[in-house]
């Protein structure tokens, strides 16, 4: 295709979990590096598999513009003496710029006269201008972990096999290492012939490889990915009504593990559904990156279906390999979970002392307690009918830590806690505290579904946020060890969704006081600076949701301790701010701040008031204070600040006909 790179690096196999941050990189350095060079294009595309990295730039012009740069240098009279010879001055200037004193040129500036050097350049082309763009685009392409290989000294993912270089169809040459660029590709490892295929444009290079067994088009695979799985366990699982469990990260992960995706449905003992279902399916994702099928009410089958990376002419066979690698891990998972069983939860809490939570603030079982105490006192606030509830959670919420369960299959803490909790006869809303106590995960996760485990999830983040920062383990730039920052998000995410009402400075005094002496920091100064830093990440969240900046700082700059009264004020300041009335009036009130700075009065001598513009503003101010106290007692900012704006046009009047800087001492305090 004319105006068009193609670029590829062929590799031995890549982590699936490097392959997108890779693309992204790559898309993101060369739309950096052509903006350098000043190359315009129209567009930059990407591709990979587990054994290429590809890049296609669309309509990148031949060349460079041409260049036409002026350096301005010292001025006429420091340049040249009173005989017009050039001085020391000018001689250097020149020399600095690779000129010589006779390219020297005068011209009129704001300043003056300046003598300044023009230099005009031919742009240059861009297939001379590529091959050092690529090669710097490989050498520098960051990877959670690189390596070496044989004799040279570049690192990558994995070693490089070969490189195409494609520009308007020509190769562009290049070398990486002891790699030389080519015009072809290589088609799937088993699946197509040995022979490298050539390549002339990116369609034809999609289409070859297709035809040669890899789906390079991520989309495509993904979708292939998906239609195979489906297939598998419709046509191999024998249970009318089965399909796949949905996993939609899992179909990310095998999609960037596979060239050309083939599903194979295998089967595993009925004995092992007995296993809690996040056993079954941690067992299959994450060690095997299988599927889960489920009949048509999402009820675990005992079926599962694998990816292959080649097509398979005996799947019976195929079925069997893979089963008997899973069955070798369930059986793993069946024990533990049989020896589990032979202790309830409760009796494993003391054990958590014999875990450090962390070395200056002790023990996970003294953090246990604390969070405990401080759920109950989060409950008593802000939902007193599941205090007992919650209270109870938190007890047992780090208990499954000491489980052979958890210590084989850490994603499962909080999941084996919240099944165990139930086996023991928990109450329920105990059992699912004990999982969502954790949650949310991520930013933007999934949030408790039920208050005693917003409770306690509240509970735990306060407590490790508060000793963090009592001990002066603060989050810098560069590292949060304990993800301060991520707990600190978590915690505001659950009480705007619950919209609870509390005093953070109340609920951080309570949490620093349950450390007892553990913490060296002075208090007033800690919990000052805890705030700071919740405020911080309320402020940075709702900017990143494209709330009003404006807003959120003319409220946060006020007063910060209730989050969901803060937020209810910065959506009706950000929903009043556009109407004319509103700018004028604020601008009216910033006015009225300044005069009165210094003026401590609190109350008005209406005996005082001279002028009809005083007398008027007067009562409109006491009708207004008197219509709003109730909404602001409800909390109906919105409300509050329409009424408000029905100053705008005493206030304007006022300051149209009352002379305010009177020389009357008496009459200008006005009290």
């Amino acid at each position: 295709m004319q105006n068009e790179l193609l670029f590829e690096i062929g590799t031995e196999e890549i982590p699936a979990g490097f392959i997108g941050p890779a693309l992204e990189n790559m898309q993101k350095t060369m739309a950096e590096k052509l903006a350098e060079q000043e190359l315009s294009y129209d567009s930059i595309q990407t591709a990979a598999t587990p054994r290429r990295l590809a890049i296609c730039v669309n309509g990148l012009v031949s060349q460079q513009p041409d260049r036409k740069e002026e350096f301005l240098g010292p001025s006429r009279k420091a340049a040249f003496d009173a005989d017009n010879n050039p001085t020391k001055a000018a001689v250097g200037f020149a020399r600095a710029k690779g000129a010589d004193v006779k390219d020297l040129k005068v011209t009129d500036t704001a300043k003056g006269e300046y003598v300044v050097i023009v230099r005009e350049s031919v742009g240059e082309k861009t297939e001379n201008l590529l091959p050092h763009i690529l090669q710097e685009l490989v050498e520098k392409l960051p990877f959670p972990k690189s390596m070496r290989w044989g004799e040279g000294h570049i690192s990558f993912a994995r070693p490089i096999h070969w490189i195409l270089a494609l520009y308007e169809g020509r190769k562009i040459d290049l070398q990486v290492g002891d790699i030389v660029s080519g015009t072809t590709t290589r088609g799937h490892r088993f699946m197509s012939p040995p022979d490298a295929v050539e390549v002339k444009d990116f369609t034809h290079y999609v289409e070859t490889l297709r035809q040669n067994h890899v789906l390079v088009d991520m989309k495509e695979r993904r979708h292939g990915v998906i239609n195979e799985i489906k297939r598998a366990a419709a046509e191999k699982s024998g249970v009318a009504g089965a399909r796949i469990l949905e996993d939609e990260e899992l179909i990310d992960t095998v999609t960037n593990l596979v060239e050309y995706p083939h599903g194979v449905c295998g089967t595993f003992e009925d004995r092992f559904l007995e296993l809690p279902d996040g056993v079954l399916i941690t067992a299959m994702r994450e060690h095997q990156k299988y599927f889960c099928v489920t009949d048509n009410k999402g009820n675990l089958l005992a079926n599962f279906v694998a990816v292959n990376n080649t097509r398979v002419h005996d799947e019976t066979l195929a079925a069997v390999g893979h089963q008997r690698v899973l069955r070798a891990r369930l059986e793993d998972a069946f024990f533990f979970f049989k020896e589990d069983r032979n202790r309830k939860l409760a009796e494993r809490v003391n054990d958590l002392a014999g875990i450090i939570f962390q070395a200056k603030l002790g023990s996970m079982l003294e953090k246990t307690e604390r969070v405990a105490r401080l759920a109950g006192i989060l409950a008593q606030k802000l939902a007193p009918e599941y205090e007992d509830k919650a209270v109870r959670a938190a007890t047992l919420a780090k208990a499954d830590l000491l489980t052979a369960m958890v210590n084989e299959f850490p994603s499962l803490q909080g999941v084996m806690g919240r099944d165990y909790a139930l086996l023991d006869n928990e109450p329920p809303e105990v059992a699912t505290a004990v999982l969502e106590h954790y949650l949310p995960v991520r930013a933007g996760g999934i949030l408790p579904r039920q208050k005693p485990g917003a409770l306690v999830g509240m509970a735990d983040r306060l407590d490790t946020i508060t000793g963090c920062f009592g001990i002066g383990q603060v989050p810098t730039g560069t590292t949060d060890p304990f993800g301060l920052r991520r707990l600190a998000l978590g915690f505001l995410h659950i009480i705007e969704a619950y919209g609870f009402t509390l005093s953070l400075a109340a609920a951080v005094d309570k949490a620093f006081d349950l450390y007892g002496e553990k913490l060296t920091r002075d208090k007033a100064d800690a919990i000052k600076m805890i705030i700071e830093f919740i405020k911080g990440r309320f402020v940075n969240d709702l900017i990143g949701q494209e709330v009003s900046g404006s807003a959120v700082e003319a409220v946060t700059s006020v007063s910060f301790d209730d989050v969901v009264d803060c937020r209810a004020k910065i959506d009706a300041l950000a929903a009043i701010r556009d109407q004319p009335a509103f700018t004028v009036l604020a601008a009216a009130f910033k006015r009225v701040m300044n005069i009165i700075k210094d003026n401590d009065g609190t109350e008005v001598n209406v005996e005082l008031l001279q002028h009809g513009a005083e007398r008027n503003l007067y009562d409109v101010f006491v009708r207004v204070q008197k219509e709003t106290k109730p909404f602001l007692q409800e909390k109906e900012y919105h409300k509050t600040l329409e009424i408000i704006l029905q100053m705008k046009e005493p206030v304007d009047a006022f300051f149209d006909e009352v002379m305010v800087m009177t020389e009357d001492a008496v009459l200008k305090k006005g009290v």
